[in-house]
């Protein structure tokens, strides 16, 4: 990515320049390069001498295949396999597989790796679940739009985690810990949404076959086996299994990272055993020459690099490295993708417009969802969890606030636009319909998240200059 010319106000060094590093390590520069990403993909689907090469090049077939003398030809790609699909079916697997291993970590030892830190969150995630989808469902039922329930149950931590950086100390560390618990539980409830509601007419063959492979690296992972490439294979095959077994591809993704070892190749003692003899040689090496580092030093130093890296668990490893590629380069793609909506119609802005008895109304069922689903879900689903003695009021949090916070769990962006992509198909519904339809829920998912992001950063605002009083 080429340095990205960002310019803000240092009051202490007067320096307007940052550089492209530290521009990715503030936590709201993966939503400004999402946002740029939706509006560039708005613009090149709009403009009348984009449109059509952006759409085409979406549809633009993708094949790999090596054709034999006799006329046998070998597929490497599935057939049909498209730019879009290939995002959304190959590129978000990647995805999902980092949403895998962070949820995987805070089960194990983060936010949710305890029953007293993890249940109001849980709970609270299951309300922002429960009464987006019936809402969606009260607005939509018995029409064609019903399928799309699961769109408006999302959360997304990036723009969500975001925002609250953003507000600093307005927002009880407390509680930016409950929304990001929150969020990461919300991604899991999403994932089996996915799976079990939005795949295909389930194969029970492959399924089984897939589930053998698993157990096959999941008994890998129980001998011991601690060296990512072995997972490697085992995820490839399962992945076609998935894709043509009925369960949705990117479900490999959270499926595999659950099985990447937690647990490095080398414990604490035996590091700090190896470390001391590589460092006693790296000195006694001092004496070749004068130079640092010189041949024999480098020798070392690889070597101890070599050591570091297998004292870091693996799924570390892969979250750490993956996350970059995964913020600044398979969402903004994912973005320009599935962000592009031609406007066809004018009405897609109007959420409120009568409800269709044919089509429903997705436009109204998912910006209800989210602005107003979501706020009321989570805070009734805590208040009633707090209530109970089942979880415990986050420190320093007043309702109005977790309120307020809550409006921030109606920003939908990534995995709501991921749900509609997967909603509304049918043998039985004509594909323009079904287009219809998507494109009307995306640009809901973009209206709906742009009004939950600022309610809630106004809620906050408001809140906290009454609390200071």
């Amino acid at each position: 990515m080429a340095l990205i010319p960002i310019y803000w106000w240092n009051k202490e060094v007067h320096n307007f320049k940052i550089s492209q590093d530290s521009f990715r390590k503030q936590p709201w520069a993966n939503g400004v390069v999402l946002l740029a990403c939706v509006a560039i993909a708005m613009l090149l689907a709009n403009l009348p001498f984009t449109k059509h090469a952006y759409h085409n090049f979406l549809q633009t077939e993708l094949t790999i295949h090596v054709a034999s003398p006799d006329g046998l030809v070998d597929w490497f790609f599935p057939h049909g396999m498209t730019v879009e699909k290939f995002i959304n079916d190959i590129l978000m697997v990647v995805f999902f597989f980092t949403v895998g291993l962070e949820i995987k970590r805070e089960v194990v030892c983060g936010e949710l790796s305890s029953f007293k830190k993890a249940i109001l969150p849980v709970i609270a995630a299951f309300g922002g679940v429960l009464v987006p989808a019936g809402i969606f469902t009260l607005v939509n039922h018995g029409t064609l739009a019903a399928s799309g329930w699961g769109i408006p149950t999302a959360t997304d931590i990036a723009f969500a985690v975001g925002i609250l950086s953003i507000l600093g100390d307005k927002v009880p560390v407390s509680l930016k810990v409950f929304l990001t618990a929150l969020a990461i539980a919300d991604d899991l409830i999403a994932i089996l949404v996915v799976a079990i509601f939005y795949g295909g007419t389930i194969k029970l063959p492959l399924l089984g076959i897939a589930l053998l492979v698993i157990l096959f690296a999941a008994l890998m992972k129980k001998l011991g086996e601690k060296r990512i490439g072995f997972f490697f294979i085992p995820a490839i095959i399962v992945w076609f299994l998935f894709y043509y077994s009925g369960i949705h591809a990117t479900m490999t993704g959270v499926v595999m990272a659950l099985l990447i070892p937690m647990d490095a190749r080398y414990n604490k003692a035996k590091f700090h055993r190896r470390a001391r003899i590589l460092y006693e040689g790296l000195v006694e090496s001092e004496k070749v020459a004068d130079e640092f580092p010189n041949g024999p030093q480098r020798h070392y130093l690889r070597r101890l690099s070599g050591l570091t890296k297998k004292t870091i668990p693996p799924s570390y490893r892969l979250e750490h490295k993956l996350n970059p590629l995964v913020n600044f380069g398979i969402m903004p793609i994912f973005a320009l993708a599935n962000a592009g909506v031609e406007i066809t119609d004018v009405s897609y802005f109007n959420v409120f417009k009568a409800i269709d008895p044919v089509l429903g109304s997705v436009g109204l069922g998912i910006f209800l969802g989210l602005v107003l689903g979501k706020p009321v879900g989570i805070t009734l689903a805590s208040w009633l969890a707090i209530k109970l003695r089942v979880g415990a009021m986050p420190s320093r949090a007043t309702w109005a606030m977790i309120f307020a916070v809550a409006c921030l769990g109606g920003i939908g962006f990534t995995m709501s636009i991921f749900v509609d992509t997967l909603s509304f198909a049918g043998p039985d519904i004509d594909p323009a319909i079904t287009q219809h339809l998507r494109d009307a829920g995306k640009i809901a998912i973009l209206l709906g998240s742009l009004a939950s992001g600022v309610l809630g950063s106004v809620l906050i605002t408001i809140v906290a200059k009454i609390k200071k009083k």
